[in-house]
């Protein structure tokens, strides 16, 4: 009897970024049989506690190519890396998962924008604004949102626009309109694929976010939304992960408006926040998973074994210095609570230092007592 035949799994994984996602990639690599290298201009970044770091900028082809040789595949944990990079290593042979394609898509707004509206997908209306271009931004309309095109995350790049004085900051780069929604639930559904096509899903959560910096605050998985909204989440975010063709996990955000339409807000070629509940509450974590995907192995199960809440913790604003974590013994005997730090060496307002997930018996269990810990938990910096 003949056997199918097919190419041998990665074992050694390089990953661009040496940021938290990589540093929880890196953990969950040993039970995978998985060695990690990760490309990272900070020494000592987050990773390197559990992976070898090549001291190096993200867009320096030397410090790429020694990372590529270290490696089977090459990977991500940030979008902030030359697409064109990438592509020179894909054709000097390297695997490369996501692609250079994929990510020259997803890492400008605009063209990802554009892919959605090629492919069917639903998303908000908008217009390409180019730097200091006040005509095109007047006849698209104000109020709206305006992004930049390049280099946004976290709340940054992103501003709702009331009048053209708003705009002013936001001109000084080229950028994109779009209207604004009228949000009832933003909500997000984690995916990945290998390069066999093989998709796994993951259940629709809810995304709450912090008003002060706009940064995901609080995720409640899985999402009270009817069965028919839940579908329509999960169908465009396997189609859209088919239509790029992507090989990894990746993030897909979306706004329920008030008339129970469901719009594509962005993708991430990655794992993702929405995503970091995986970890105790699913039965395959979706960093293992995104491993799992970029090195060739079979996918794992999504199954949600519990419902969870999970929440960032960020640093206090006005907080610098080494990072001083308060409340922690709230959190150390308490049943459920899983408490991640990401190893920063420094503090700063807002800055992502760890997050928290509770699981629960129901939903809104592991919400209450989420909600709770958020009181009590604080990271704050040692100096005044």
């Amino acid at each position: 009897m003949s056997i199918p035949s097919s190419r041998f799994p990665a074992q050694r994984i390089g990953i661009v970024g040496g940021g938290q996602l990589a540093r929880m990639m890196a953990d969950a690599a040993p039970s995978l049989g998985l060695d990690v290298t990760v490309l990272d201009p900070t020494p000592e970044c987050p990773a390197s506690a559990f992976a070898t770091q090549i001291v190096g900028d993200f867009d320096d082809l030397e410090k790429l190519s020694a990372l590529a040789r270290a490696s089977d595949v090459v990977t991500l944990d940030i979008e902030a890396v030359s697409a064109g990079c990438l592509e020179a290593l894909e054709q000097s042979g390297v695997r490369v998962a996501p692609s250079a394609k994929v990510l020259a898509t997803i890492q400008d707004k605009l063209e990802q924008k554009r892919f959605l509206q090629a492919h069917d997908l639903p998303t908000s209306d908008f217009v390409a604004v180019d730097a200091g271009d006040v005509p095109a931004l007047q006849g698209f309309g104000i109020p709206c949102v305006m992004k930049a095109r390049r280099h946004g995350y976290d709340g940054r790049g992103v501003k709702v626009v009331r009048n053209e004085d708003d705009a002013v900051p936001m001109l000084a780069v080229p950028c994109l309109a779009e209207r604004l929604v009228d949000i009832d639930k933003e909500l997000a559904v984690m995916v990945a694929r290998s390069a066999s096509g093989e998709i796994a899903a993951y259940p629709v959560v809810e995304a709450e976010f912090d008003a002060r910096a706009n940064i995901l605050d609080l995720i409640r998985a899985p999402a009270v939304v009817p069965a028919p909204v839940a579908a329509r989440c999960m169908e465009f975010a396997i189609r859209c992960v088919e239509a790029l063709d992507g090989v990894g996990i990746f993030g897909i955000e979306f706004f329920l408006d008030g008339n129970g339409a469901v719009l594509i807000n962005e993708i991430s070629p990655r794992p993702h926040n929405s995503g970091h509940y995986t970890i105790e509450a699913c039965a395959t974590s979706q960093f293992a998973q995104h491993l799992r995907a970029v090195a060739g192995l079979p996918l794992g199960p999504t199954t949600l074994v519990q419902p969870a809440a999970s929440f960032n913790l960020l640093g206090e604003p006005g907080a610098s210095g080494r990072p001083v974590m308060q409340g922690l013994e709230a959190a150390g005997d308490a049943p459920g609570v899983a408490v991640h730090l990401y190893g920063k060496h420094s503090v700063k307002g807002f800055r992502k230092m760890g997050h928290v997930t509770v699981i629960g018996a129901t939903l809104d269990e592991a919400t209450h007592r989420a909600n709770a810990l958020r009181g009590v938990l604080k990271v704050v910096g040692d100096k005044a």
